[in-house]
């Protein structure tokens, strides 16, 4: 196997700021504590350009590649060239991230991601771009709104970004350089402590993105929810996958969303059946999953009538 080599991303628009904070990562000896031979690629030129001549990371390969030539052959290339011990990549906002990890070489390892917007203009881009936006939210860990402004609510950034993620910190940058971390608490829309956890029609995207997010702390949890069936005859008798299609941000990005359900019922289950399910759920391997995950083992079984509205969303 190749060795690992850690990747930092850093996602945004045009002028969002991701230049200038990689500008003074770079000049914080702190970075280059263990003198690691770095590989800067600049995938998008804007307004702000580097000075590597501040630069405090001694071993540092500077790359500007055009977006026709993210390929896997050319990073391969330019791992070859430059040996790199670490990744870092300011990425085009106009490009979507399966470019990149459809590009990088074979043990080359996103290690941390940062997104940065300009809150003067994240909401015109969420509204025209929601799919982009969306495709920058996903993976991050850190999300700095910068150029924020006292009239500006906190409340309302960060609902775009929950909807996408719970996983990320989110900064606001305020014009003058005060920097706020974020503390708004989102409480669940159920009762996690309940002795059977009700999921309503309209929570079912929560609960699933939730469960996902957080499997460990459902182990041993009954819960009830209404889904849709889907099942197969390659699986065993007794088993189906109960879920709901789930938008999470445009139609583009519907998918199912299903957990594994191991039941008892006589039922003449078929596919697209809705049914009410309330189970136990347990953490263990799969092969649905492939890998450890949450089972349903189903207490109670019956047919239902569909939800109001058949998809889950976060809205």
């Amino acid at each position: 196997m190749p060795k690992e080599i850690p990747v930092y991303l850093f996602l945004g628009f045009l002028d969002a700021g991701k230049t200038k904070f990689i500008q003074e990562t770079f000049e914080d000896e702190r970075f280059d504590d263990a003198n690691e031979r770095t590989l800067l690629l600049v995938l998008e030129e804007g307004e702000e350009e580097f000075d590597p001549s501040r630069f405090a990371v001694k071993k540092c390969a500077l790359e500007i590649l055009p977006q026709e030539e993210l390929t896997l052959e050319r990073l391969t290339a330019l791992q070859k060239k430059h040996k790199p011990q670490r990744v870092v990549v300011e990425y085009n906002g106009m490009l979507t991230l399966d470019a990149l990890f459809d590009a990088m070489p074979d043990g080359w390892m996103i290690t941390q991601v940062m997104t940065f917007f300009d809150a003067a203009t994240f909401k015109r881009y969420n509204q025209n771009m929601r799919q982009l936006v969306f495709d920058k939210l996903q993976y991050a860990d850190m999300v700095v709104f910068n150029r924020f402004q006292d009239d500006f609510s906190q409340e309302e950034f960060h609902k775009t970004v929950r909807g996408v993620t719970r996983r990320a910190n989110i900064v606001y940058e305020y014009v003058g350089g005060k920097a706020v971390f974020d503390e708004i608490v989102d409480p669940l829309p159920f009762d996690i402590d309940a002795k059977i956890i009700e999921i309503a029609d309209r929570d079912y995207a929560f609960f699933y993105r939730d469960l996902v997010e957080e499997t460990p702390k459902y182990a041993g949890k009954i819960v009830r929810f209404k889904g849709l069936v889907a099942i197969d005859g390659k699986m065993k008798s007794g088993t189906i996958v109960v879920g709901r299609h789930v938008m999470t941000c445009c139609e583009a990005d519907i998918a199912y969303s299903g957990l594994v359900c191991l039941h008892a019922s006589n039922l003449p289950l078929k596919m697209r059946d809705w049914v009410m399910v309330t189970a136990r759920i347990d953490i263990e391997r799969h092969p649905i999953y492939g890998q450890e995950g949450p089972v349903l083992k189903a207490t109670s079984l019956d047919y239902a009538p569909p939800p109001e509205d058949e998809l889950a969303t976060f809205y």
